[in-house]
C-alpha cells in the first residue's frame, strides 16, 4: 500500500473552533498544505463543527473543494450557515439510527444525506439523501461524491456585472439596455457547458460605486460588495488578477492580460506659422544664406571686372581714334547692368535660387560658366525643399506627447484613476513610479478625467482598450458624429463641450504593468475548478481574442478614421504661406515710405533738381556716381 499523509486532531470539547488554539490551527494548516483530500469530521457537539467551518471558509484553513465526512446534527443546518453549503457541497452526513422497534432481527443503521447543490437552499434547509448503510453493505449503491458542478439542472445563478469595455459593454436598444463584451461571450459558454442560467443584474449605484470599496462599518460597496454578501454567484467587470480581489473572492484563471497605462495630453505644438522655414534645419539654412551671399559677391566682382575692362578698352580706342565719336558713352556692356550693383547682384542671385530666369545673359565667360553651375545648385536645392515641403504639408503634425513614466514624473501633470487600492499600488512601489503615488487622486468618473486631461492638467490611469473607448467616446460625442454603429456600441453620457483651446488625448505607449483579467466568483465557489477547466479551453482555441476583437472593432474603426482625417490639407497648414506674405506687405509698405520721405526730403531739396528736366537730373546723378 501506498502511503498517504494523515493529519489527526483531538479537539477538547470546550474548545471554541472560531478562534482554535495554535495546535488545532497548525493541524489545519498542515492539512491545507499536503493537500489533504477528505475531511472526516467526527465532532458531537455540531456548535463546535459550525464555527470550525466559519473559521475554515472566512480563513481559507479549510479547503472548502475537498470532500467532507460529519455526524448530522441539526444545528448545522441553521439558516446563518446557509451560505457555508453554497461552497462545501462535497460533504456526507452521517445519520445513526437505532434498530427498528419490535422487530427482533433488525439491526442499527445509517442514515447519508448531503447538500441540495445545484438547487439553492430556500428558508429551510432539507438534505438530500445519497444512500442508506445497513448490514454491511449499501442500499442503493450511489456515489457518494458525485460531481455536482459538471450538470446545474439549468439552476439560476445571479451574476453581478459592471460595464467596463471591454469586457462588460452596455448598449441601448429600444430603451433597454443589452449587455455584451468578452466576458459575457465566456458567461454564455459556460452556462451552455455547465448547464445553468445567468441573471444578470447591475449593483446599486454602479455608476458611483463601481468595483466598490470598504465602507467605515467594515462592509463593501458596489460590485465585490455582492460578491463578499453572497448575493451573486459570479462577476463580471475587468476584475484585475491580485492580491486585494484574491481575498475577498474568487478568481478564476486569467483569460486575458492587459497593459494598464496613463492617458495623457498632447502638447500644443502648432507651428504651421513656421511651415516654410521647417523643410531644412538651421544649420541648412545658414548654409543656404552663406552660399547666397558669397555668390552675389562673386557675381558682383566679375561684373565689375568685366565693365572696368571694357571701360578700359573704349578708353584705348578712344585714344587710337579721336575720329570715332560715341554717342552711348554711358552705355554698360550687354547683361552686366544685372550684377553690377552689389544689391542688385544679391536680388538676381536670389531669384536665380527661386528658379526665376534672368531677363538678359550676361557677358563673360566667366560669368556665364559660373551662371550654369549656380543653376545646377539651385535646381538640386529647389528640389530637395519641395520635397520635404510636401511631406510636411501631406503627414499630420508631428505630436509632442509623453511616452515613458519617466516623462510622465518629469511632466509634473496631475495623475489619477479610480479606488483607493490604485493609489497605493503606486505610493507602495518601489521604484521611482512611487512619486506618482505622491500626486495621484481618485476619481470616479473617467469622463470627468478624460475632460481634465483635455486641458492639459491631468493624467489617468487604466487599461489600454478602455482608454481608447473613452478618447474615442468624448471626440465622437463632441464633435457631434451621427454613427448608428457607434451609437448602438456605445452609451451617450454627459461630456463637456469641446474649446479650441483643448488638447488631443494620447495614450502612452509604455504600460506601468501588465495585469491578468479573470473572471470572479464567490468565495470558496465550487463552481471554480469546472468553469477553469472550460476557460482554458476557450483561451486555447482563440475564442477570447476573437470576442475582444469584436468588442472593440468599433472603436478602432472610429480611430483610424479620424487618423486619415488628421492627414489632409487644410488652411491652418498654410498658414505659414499667410505670414509670408504678411511679411512682404510690411517689408513692401516700409520701404515704399522710405522712397516717399527720401523724395521728398533729399531729391526735392537738391540744387539741381528740376521737375521739368528730370532726365538731365539723373544723368548728372548718374555721372558724379
Amino acid at each position: 500500500m501506498f502511503g498517504v499523509p494523515l493529519v489527526m486532531i483531538v479537539v477538547e470539547e470546550f474548545e471554541d473552533l472560531l478562534s482554535p488554539n495554535f495546535d488545532t490551527l497548525e493541524s489545519l494548516r498542515e492539512a491545507r498544505k499536503e493537500g489533504c483530500d477528505p475531511y472526516l469530521i467526527l465532532l458531537a457537539n455540531g456548535l463546535q463543527t459550525s464555527r470550525l467551518l466559519r473559521f475554515g471558509d472566512r480563513y481559507r484553513i479549510l479547503d472548502t473543494r475537498a470532500k467532507y465526512i460529519m455526524l448530522y446534527d441539526y444545528r448545522l443546518f441553521h439558516s446563518d450557515l446557509h451560505y457555508i453549503w453554497k461552497r462545501i457541497v462535497n460533504v456526507i452526513f452521517l445519520r445513526y439510527h437505532n434498530k427498528i422497534t419490535g422487530i427482533l432481527k433488525s439491526k442499527a443503521w445509517f442514515d447519508l444525506s448531503t447538500v441540495p447543490f445545484p438547487n439553492p437552499i430556500k428558508k429551510v434547509f432539507v438534505s438530500r439523501r445519497v444512500d442508506i448503510w445497513r448490514n454491511g453493505r449499501f442500499h442503493y449503491n450511489r456515489t457518494l461524491f458525485a460531481d455536482k458542478t459538471s450538470d446545474l439542472n439549468g439552476e439560476v445563478l445571479d451574476v453581478v456585472y459592471l460595464d467596463h469595455v471591454p469586457s462588460v459593454v452596455v448598449t441601448m436598444s429600444n430603451d433597454s439596455n443589452k449587455v455584451g463584451g468578452v466576458e459575457i461571450e465566456i458567461l454564455n459558454t459556460l452556462s451552455e457547458k455547465m448547464n445553468f442560467v445567468p441573471k444578470l443584474y447591475e449593483p446599486i449605484n454602479a455608476d458611483i460605486y463601481k468595483w466598490g470599496r470598504k465602507l467605515p462599518n467594515g462592509s463593501f460597496s458596489g460590485l465585490l460588495g455582492e460578491m463578499v454578501n453572497g448575493n451573486a454567484d459570479l462577476a463580471l467587470g475587468n476584475l484585475q488578477y491580485n492580491p486585494y480581489h484574491l481575498e475577498l473572492t474568487d478568481l478564476s484563471i486569467p483569460y486575458t492580460s492587459q497593459c494598464w497605462t496613463f492617458i495623457t495630453p498632447e502638447a500644443l505644438t502648432d507651428n504651421s506659422w513656421k511651415t516654410l522655414i521647417l523643410p531644412f534645419t538651421l544649420y541648412m539654412w545658414i548654409a543656404v544664406l552663406l552660399v547666397l551671399l558669397i555668390t552675389g559677391m562673386i557675381f558682383y566682382g566679375l561684373a565689375r571686372y568685366y565693365i572696368n575692362l571694357q571701360e578700359f578698352k573704349k578708353q584705348n580706342r578712344l585714344e587710337n581714334d579721336k575720329k570715332q565719336v560715341y554717342d552711348d558713352t554711358d552705355a554698360k556692356p550687354v547683361g552686366l547692368y544685372l550684377f553690377g550693383q552689389i544689391i542688385n547682384s544679391i536680388l538676381y542671385t536670389y531669384g536665380m535660387l527661386l528658379v526665376v530666369s534672368l531677363p538678359k545673359l550676361p557677358t563673360g565667360w566667366s560669368i556665364r560658366l559660373l551662371t550654369g553651375w549656380y543653376w545646377l545648385y539651385c535646381i538640386l536645392l529647389v528640389v530637395s525643399y519641395r520635397a520635404s515641403m510636401t511631406a510636411i504639408l501631406a503627414n499630420p503634425a508631428p505630436r509632442v506627447t509623453i511616452d515613458t513614466l519617466k516623462e510622465l514624473i518629469d511632466s509634473k501633470v496631475t495623475c489619477g484613476g479610480w479606488g483607493t487600492e490604485t493609489k497605493k499600488f503606486f505610493e507602495q512601489s518601489s521604484d521611482e513610479i512611487q512619486k506618482i503615488g505622491q500626486r495621484f487622486e481618485e476619481i470616479n468618473d473617467p469622463f470627468e478625467a478624460a475632460n481634465k486631461v483635455a486641458k492639459g492638467i491631468y493624467a489617468y490611469y487604466d487599461n489600454e482598450d478602455f482608454l481608447k473607448y473613452i478618447s474615442v467616446k468624448r471626440k465622437n460625442v463632441m464633435v457631434n458624429v451621427d454613427k448608428e454603429s457607434f451609437n448602438d456600441t456605445m452609451n451617450i453620457t454627459e461630456v463637456a463641450p469641446s474649446s479650441d483651446s483643448e488638447r488631443n488625448l494620447h495614450i502612452m505607449s509604455d504600460c506601468v504593468v501588465n495585469i491578468p483579467i479573470s473572471i470572479g466568483f464567490h468565495k470558496n465557489s465550487p463552481l471554480k475548478p469546472l468553469a477553469d477547466k472550460y476557460l482554458r479551453r476557450i483561451v486555447e482555441v482563440g475564442l477570447v481574442e476573437k470576442w475582444l476583437n469584436d468588442a472593440m472593432y468599433t472603436i478602432k474603426s472610429l480611430e483610424q478614421n479620424e487618423n486619415e482625417i488628421k492627414a489632409l490639407m487644410n488652411l491652418k497648414k498654410l498658414y505659414g504661406a499667410f505670414i509670408a506674405l504678411a511679411i512682404g506687405y510690411i517689408l513692401s509698405f516700409i520701404c515704399i515710405i522710405g522712397e516717399l520721405i527720401h523724395w521728398h526730403c533729399i531729391v526735392k531739396r537738391d540744387p539741381n533738381y528740376d521737375k521739368y528736366a528730370m532726365d538731365i537730373y539723373y544723368m548728372k546723378k548718374n555721372k558724379k556716381q
